[in-house]
């Protein structure tokens, strides 16, 4: 996904006009919808005020994520934190060993 999709997306969400978003920002309504269309590209100091109005991370409108937290804050204690980075160092094969282990922990 590019971040002008994203940056649209966000927008229409939240129910707002171009206009309203280019209030927001300082500018012309044109001159936002140039952004949201990808015919311009977004300054990063628009795109930090972007991230800052709707409460996401500057990964998320990048596309880098679909977490709107971005990738580097977790709402995880430690712990799974610790577990969730040890699974991602697994390959492929020992993924699906540690899942069939767990479904037999689980009674599964």
């Amino acid at each position: 996904m590019y971040y002008y999709q994203r940056i649209k997306d966000l927008r229409e969400d939240s129910d707002k006009t171009q206009r309203e978003i280019a209030n927001v920002l300082n500018m012309a309504q044109a001159q936002y919808q140039l952004y949201e269309s990808g015919k311009r590209e977004v300054p990063f100091h628009i795109a930090i005020e972007l991230a800052k109005y709707y409460n996401v991370s500057l990964d998320y409108i990048a596309g880098l994520t679909n977490d709107k937290r971005g990738l580097t804050k977790s709402e995880l204690p430690k712990d799974e934190t610790v577990l969730l980075k040890k699974y991602r160092s697994l390959s492929p094969q020992n993924k699906g060993r540690l899942l069939e282990r767990l479904d037999i922990l689980l009674g599964k």
